[in-house]
């Protein structure tokens, strides 16, 4: 049976050299996932995971689940350009790997993707997307997914998605004239490649039945001017058919989607499964494939969206989906799997955030994830037939023997009445008053929270800091009616709501007078920024990570990308469009504050955080912008977020008068 055997190796691998100036606990939560992703083989025999090797690299790891020999690095990448999304296997001795790199031209950053194949002991390493030719006219940065394991099949093949680029057809009878997405039969061993669906420019996406069929394609046009249409369109086949038929439209708006979105089709079923609105909410429904177009209510909630499928398998079959109230819940289709998860929550009590990551060919060992609030996860192996369980290892050795703080679910009233809903990170042992308080807005807007382990919140108690994650309207996963018009359009009630959350904060008496701060990532970040614009006196330190600051910037950013329309309709026009952008309002702003960002975020732009320090400067204001070079939106470093937590902790004991 496995044995914990990866705790020590990827301690050790992921340990990053740190100034000794540096806090403990900075260096602890600071430090990235031991496991980032883990993968089954086949057969059961072997596990490989991808692993964080010194501040930005990573490895994959693999390793015997009888546990006779230690993981074994078999590929590795720096992380500045090129970073590990994942791996999985094609077969019980070949990995297929997604690679993602960041190319510079001058000014222009261009994402690239790739797929790439190689033996589990880490020979024959070969480029599984296609390779370019000298005839084409342009380059393909979409290197395709895998949307088929072809799990029925005993070749090393898989279906995977390309994105095809027309050809110069001077001279050349047989050039490819047209680009667009296909799909293509690849053996991820020999590399022989043949066509299953013809290239269409149109195409953004295909769904198979996790059987070899394709049976559903996404639409999603162009406009005369380049850009995409905001209008998506979903056609699917009668089995064994070829012939395209409608099967739902769906329009993009600055409130969310409008229509079926279908997301996985059941082969034995003969129905897409997929979300659409019912009663102001997101449910999940499933609609069928043979002609008819029956549609039915498979699962809603009355007062969430229901957002996330549960799928197994290498087929990636449906078996039920979840939601997010105070926290996660699972429904199961499957009996088996719901007896199965009700057996679980009673043999990991203390981890009750279960989740199905991988499963052999026959389904009978799974690989299980189960974390909660006080535990970071661990990875842990099933074997369903001796209904035997063993650890493979922790998400964060580092925090294994490190007490961590409970996360509460609260609410608390806005100033029009609304209760809004949020998460309350207590410091360990504290009764929870008279604290020095952060309130921490998520990012997206389009994002909430959820009750489980948060590294930021989880650092910022361990250091004596209440932590209050407001889902502030705006938010998604509540409904139509909450989301609002965005975050954006709708920022005085997303912003008054997270400004309430402080003041709530006061009045419980869990923060002491003048010792709440406001610290964000992303939209989180926008929101930090914007706050002093609603009540200038609230917050006495303001910490913003790749912020927006204007929203006619962020609008100019996108005409470069064919998502332009929608980013354009998302932000709107109007006055809101200045009175809500940080950058044209610093005059309001009398809190020191302190930036960060990475020089190669294609979220957010480096630009958007050097005009707001511009800006800041010139009106005489209290401001720091610290640029991490190489790295983008996640900063996805363990020697940076540790450096940044670091000086995010002095300076937030420096501008409330806090102890060291």
């Amino acid at each position: 049976m496995i044995r914990n055997f990866t705790a020590a190796l990827l301690a050790g691998l992921c340990a990053p050299a740190l100034a000794q100036a540096q806090g403990a606990d900075a260096v602890k939560f600071g430090a990235r996932e031991g496991i980032i992703q883990a993968s089954i083989s086949p057969d059961g025999s072997k596990i490989a995971m991808i692993a964080p090797v010194g501040g930005a690299g990573a490895a994959v790891l693999v390793a015997p689940l009888d546990g006779s020999a230690a993981p074994k690095p078999i590929l590795s990448s720096s992380g500045k350009p090129d970073r590990l999304s994942y791996c999985r296997w094609s077969t019980s001795t070949r990995l297929v790997c997604s690679v993602y790199m960041i190319e510079f031209s001058g000014s222009i950053m261009t994402p690239y993707m790739r797929m790439v194949a190689l033996n589990a002991d880490g020979s024959d390493l070969k480029q599984l997307s296609a390779r370019a030719s000298s005839e084409e006219l342009g380059a393909a940065q979409y290197g395709g997914e895998i949307i088929d394991w072809l799990a029925d099949d005993s070749s090393s093949a898989v279906l995977m998605e390309r994105d095809f680029v027309a050809e110069a057809s001077t001279g050349r009878l047989a050039a490819r004239t047209t680009g667009g997405l296909g799909v293509e039969r690849v053996d991820t061993v020999s590399l022989r490649r043949s066509l299953v669906e013809s290239p269409k420019g149109s195409a953004f996406t295909y769904l198979s039945d996790g059987h070899g069929n394709i049976r559903v394609m996404g639409v999603q046009a162009t406009g005369g001017t380049g850009y995409n249409v905001s209008r998506l369109t979903y056609q699917y086949r009668k089995p064994g058919d070829h012939d395209w038929l409608p099967l739902s439209e769906v329009s993009i708006t600055p409130q969310g989607t409008i229509g079926f979105v279908p997301l996985a089709v059941d082969r034995d079923l003969n129905v897409a499964y997929g979300y659409d609105e019912h009663n102001g909410r997101a449910a999940l429904f499933k609609i069928a494939l043979d002609g008819s177009m029956k549609r039915e209510l498979v699962f809603e909630h009355g007062a969430v969206d229901v957002e996330n499928l549960i799928r197994i398998g290498r087929q990636r079959r449906v078996v039920g989906v979840s939601y997010a109230t105070d926290k996660r819940q699972s429904v199961f289709f499957d009996p088996q799997l719901k007896a199965l998860a009700e057996s679980l929550s009673k043999a990991l009590p203390g981890q009750p955030l279960v989740s199905f990551v991988d499963a052999t060919a026959d389904e009978s060992k799974l690989l299980l994830f189960a974390g909660s609030d006080t535990d970071a996860g661990h990875y842990y192996l099933l074997d369903r037939k001796t209904k035997q369980m063993a650890e493979v290892g922790p998400v964060r050795p580092q925090l294994d023997k490190v007490k961590l703080a409970s996360v509460k679910p609260v609410s608390f009233l806005a100033a029009d009445g609304t209760m809004i809903p949020g998460y309350l990170t207590l410091p360990p042992g504290s009764d929870g008053k008279n604290l020095p308080a952060i309130v921490l807005p998520h990012g997206g807007p389009g994002a909430r929270d959820e009750w489980g382990f948060d590294w930021l919140s989880q650092f910022f108690a361990a250091r004596g800091f209440a932590v209050l994650q407001p889902n502030f309207r705006g938010s998604a996963g509540y409904g139509d009616a909450w989301f609002q018009k965005n975050g954006f359009q709708s920022w005085q009630t997303a912003v008054g709501d997270v400004n309430d959350g402080g003041r709530w904060l006061l009045s419980q008496g869990i923060a002491a007078p003048g010792k709440v701060a406001i610290v964000g990532w992303s939209y989180g970040g926008y929101a930090a920024l914007q706050s002093p614009v609603l009540d200038p006196e609230l917050f006495k330190a303001i910490v913003a990570i790749a912020p927006v600051t204007d929203l006619d910037e962020l609008r100019e950013e996108a005409k470069n990308y064919t998502n332009y329309k929608q980013v354009d309709e998302f932000i709107g026009k109007g006055p809101h469009v200045k009175q809500g952008s940080p950058a044209q309002n610093v005059e309001w702003i009398k809190a020191p504050v302190l930036l960060f960002h990475g020089d190669k975020d294609l979220n957010v732009a480096i630009g958007q955080s050097e005009l707001m320090a511009s800006k800041l400067r010139a009106a005489g204001k209290q401001v720091e912008l610290v640029k991490f070079e190489g790295l983008d939106h996640q900063l996805d470093d363990s020697a940076v977020r540790t450096q940044m937590l670091d000086k995010v902790d002095k300076f937030l004991r420096a501008a409330m008068h806090l102890p060291e």
